[in-house]
């Protein structure tokens, strides 16, 4: 019998900074014990005390922790679930939001830079989220959200393999949905637009791309980390339990304009 009483708890990877932490502090002000995770345990340490002061002024009953290891280490992954699971409590929520983004044309790209891109962004995914499903199966029921990118079905010169480790990350929810919907887990994909995060800096101080993004988006600014929290946030609660293996787009409607 499943205990309704527990807390829901959440992992979200790469929850240091930037759109990760903002969704951390989504949840947690929704009530989720949240486990902060990066591979950086100091960083993540400061954080997770950061987080926690806000959550004390937030007047919230979440808990935050944190949980440092590399999500493409899979020996790593399985020990981190393992200690969660028996130490925090049971996993209802999955964030698989780790990633990093190199700009560099596919010609300049080295082999080992391709197989970074893609370990990152695409197997750090299905590691954790491999090593989360089957205890989301035996107790039936969970909630997994990759974060995908408008990238998983545009593309901009420099970004050849983000592109493709995002798009097959949007491709890889589907198959989690096909295979692991029937046990009332559902798997969705939040895919943001150009986010005003420290990853985008460079690109804000870009005047013909920022000229370019107003022109073309039909919102006409830059995205917030706030933009993104609350499609995932929804995703995560019991109002979102019939939506499965979607992608959704967070991008002011740039992915709609031609």
């Amino acid at each position: 019998m499943i205990d309704d009483s527990r807390p829901s708890v959440a992992l979200v990877t790469g929850s240091s900074r930037g759109i990760g932490y903002g969704i951390a502090r989504g949840l947690a002000a929704q009530g989720y014990h949240v486990v902060l995770n990066a591979r950086d345990g100091e960083q993540l340490d400061a954080s997770r005390r950061r987080l926690a002061d806000e959550c004390a002024e937030m007047e919230t009953s979440g808990v935050i922790y944190s949980q440092p290891f590399d999500v493409t280490d899979p020996d790593a992954v399985r020990a981190a679930v393992s200690a969660i699971e028996a130490e925090i409590g049971p996993l209802s929520t999955l964030i698989n939001n780790a990633g990093i983004m190199m700009r560099r044309e596919l010609t300049q790209t080295a082999l080992e830079q391709w197989d970074q891109a893609l370990r990152t962004n695409l197997t750090g995914a299905f590691l954790v989220g491999t090593a989360v499903a089957p205890h989301m199966i035996a107790r039936g029921r969970g909630k997994i959200v990759n974060i995908a990118s408008v990238q998983s079905v545009l593309s901009r010169a420099g970004l050849g393999s983000y592109a493709a480790a995002k798009g097959a990350l949007a491709s890889l929810t589907r198959s989690m949905c096909v295979e692991w919907g029937q046990h009332n887990i559902q798997i969705n994909a939040v895919a943001p637009g150009y986010i005003l995060t420290d990853m985008t800096d460079q690109l804000r101080r870009d005047a013909s791309f920022c000229a370019w993004l107003m022109n073309r988006a039909p919102a006409r600014r830059w995205g917030t980390v706030e933009d993104v929290v609350g499609p995932v946030t929804w995703l995560c609660s019991p109002q979102s339990d019939f939506v499965n293996g979607q992608i959704v787009y967070v991008d002011g409607g740039l992915t709609a304009a031609v």
